[in-house]
């Protein structure tokens, strides 16, 4: 029997060794930078002449791979290819689908150091930042195939006399992936996997920013004996081929993460059937968020400042679960801002490249101008207590930023940022904290730093996320620990790395033999 599923550990970046292996890969990494990276459709290799350069965010000088951009022709020629695929990948049995996933994460763990690295050139992050990725893809592998092979078994049904019953889990078909920027291999090889070990076939389009990640993510995929055209990999401008890849009618579910505006309109398109289309199309969405810390008075207040200083700043703010909001009532506000600010400010923000950085670049140009737009906005709104400022000129830095005397309805406390930018409100009271807390459009994570059960179980009632904490980080959902999703405008709940998960990339067939 197969080992029951366990987290991969983290790397121990205190230790030498660790230290010298992960250098190491930083070295092999380095000299494979500037490659030319093409689409992969089916069996073949295409070369397009519209290229898009992948670029070091820290170092923007820097080129990480150079990749040749899809056009609608080709995602045509892709959906063909899946589709065929997906003939022969849907009869291979569950099991001998999970031992592909298995092979891959045995792979990964091998060259963990070294993927880990790509995602410090091209994602921008920090050593830890980088290995928990990675670790988070192994996890998400090694799940869904113990999960699809869970599945694969005579599912319990009520018995009937003189009837044998069976309720199977089968494939939906041809899937499109679009997985976001900021876990360019984490999220992006889960959703992937997911799909193919559930016995479908994929087109993944991956975040432009960091397509070369996945683009050595498929590489392995062929290592590990993943057939031809199970997944085919198809990097191109969201503008130029995202519509028709959700129109397509070969299409049958669309898994992604990103924005509130395009995961809208992803649905909006998806609902529409299109030509000889013969279902309805399923979307999984995870779409952000605006996420809140809330400090109790009662609360052990550096507790409250670690978990709101990590959750703020970890990947420069650049995750969908990071706290942007610090909800304090007021008796204890001035002292909570203050650790935190003293906690902040010891952050070291530099090239990720460098072991003690701990704040790198923000992603690219856009995002860069956006937060710093934020800021401006947010010195208008409240009172600038920490940072507002650009980093070094090599890449997109800015420096962390608190903004003090919040208003709960200010644009800064509403709109999600994406990046190194917190807002503390004031509370009067526990009550009017988790009214503020709960008045956004969102609900990803939130979390309470209290020593009061009542206040916590109040909370557990009436604070409406999909993965609420105590008295820890909003931050650091592990794979079958804490099944990640939101609710509202963050998505449709649909919990990566959860038991309800590979349901959503399968249809259940009843099957009733009388005797």
């Amino acid at each position: 029997m197969r080992e029951p599923f366990r987290n991969e550990p983290f790397t121990d970046f205190t230790q030498s060794d660790a230290i010298a292996e992960f250098q190491a890969a930083l070295r092999t990494v380095e000299s494979q930078l500037g490659r030319e990276y093409l689409l992969k459709i089916g069996s073949d290799f295409v070369e397009t002449t519209t290229k898009r350069k992948s670029i070091n965010p820290a170092e923007i000088k820097q080129t990480i791979g150079t990749v040749s951009q899809a056009d609608a022709e080709h995602v045509h020629r892709a959906m063909l290819a899946a589709a065929a695929a997906f003939e022969q990948w849907k009869r291979v049995d569950p099991p001998a689908r999970a031992r592909v996933l298995y092979k891959a994460a045995a792979i990964l763990r091998r060259r963990k150091h070294e993927f880990s690295a790509w995602l410090v050139y091209e994602a921008g992050k920090s050593w830890a930042e980088a290995d928990g990725d990675t670790a988070e893809a192994i996890d998400f592998m090694e799940y869904y195939g113990r999960e699809m092979e869970r599945l694969s078994e005579r599912q319990p049904l009520i018995p009937l006399s003189g009837e044998d019953n069976e309720l199977l889990y089968i494939p939906l078909g041809v899937g499109i992936v679009i997985p976001p920027w900021n876990f360019p291999l984490a999220i992006m090889a889960g959703m992937t996997m997911a799909a193919v070990v559930a016995g479908n076939t994929v087109v993944l389009k991956p975040a432009s920013p960091t397509a070369v990640i996945a683009a050595k993510f498929v590489e392995l995929l062929e290592e590990a004996g993943l057939p031809d055209g199970v997944v085919n990999y198809l990097p191109g401008a969201g503008g130029e081929i995202g519509d028709y890849l959700v129109e397509h009618s070969l299409t049958r579910f669309i898994c992604f993460t990103g924005s509130r505006e395009v995961g809208v309109r992803i649905n909006e398109r998806a609902a529409a059937a299109k030509g000889d289309q013969r279902w309805i199309k399923r979307v999984i969405a995870e779409m952000g968020g605006k996420d809140t810390i809330i400090v109790s008075e009662d609360a052990d207040l550096d507790l409250a400042a670690e978990a709101i200083t990590a959750s703020a700043f970890g990947y420069s703010g650049q995750k969908c679960s990071a706290c942007s909001r610090a909800v304090v009532e007021e008796s204890v506000y001035e002292a909570v801002l203050e650790k935190v600010v003293e906690r902040t400010q010891a952050l070291v923000m530099g090239n990720p490249a460098e072991l003690s950085t701990m704040i790198g670049p923000v992603i690219d140009e856009r995002a860069y101008m956006n937060i710093l737009k934020y800021i401006s906005i947010g010195k208008s709104e409240g009172t600038l207590v920490l940072g507002g400022q650009k980093g070094s000129s090599s890449g997109y830095f800015i420096e962390p930023t608190i903004i003090g005397d919040v208003a709960p309805y200010a644009q800064i406390a509403q709109e999600e940022i994406f990046g190194p930018v917190l807002a503390f409100i004031k509370a009067a009271n526990f009550d009017a904290a988790l009214d503020i807390a709960n008045n956004t459009e969102y609900g990803l994570t939130g979390a309470v730093i209290s020593r009061d059960r009542a206040k916590l179980e109040q909370a557990r009632d009436q604070f409406h996320v999909g993965n609420l904490y105590f008295n820890r980080k909003c931050t650091g959902a592990l794979v079958g620990v804490h099944p990640f999703g939101g609710f509202n405008m963050s998505g449709t709940d649909s919990k990566a790395g959860g038991r309800d998960y590979l349901l959503l990339l399968t249809q259940a067939k009843v099957i009733a033999e009388r005797f």
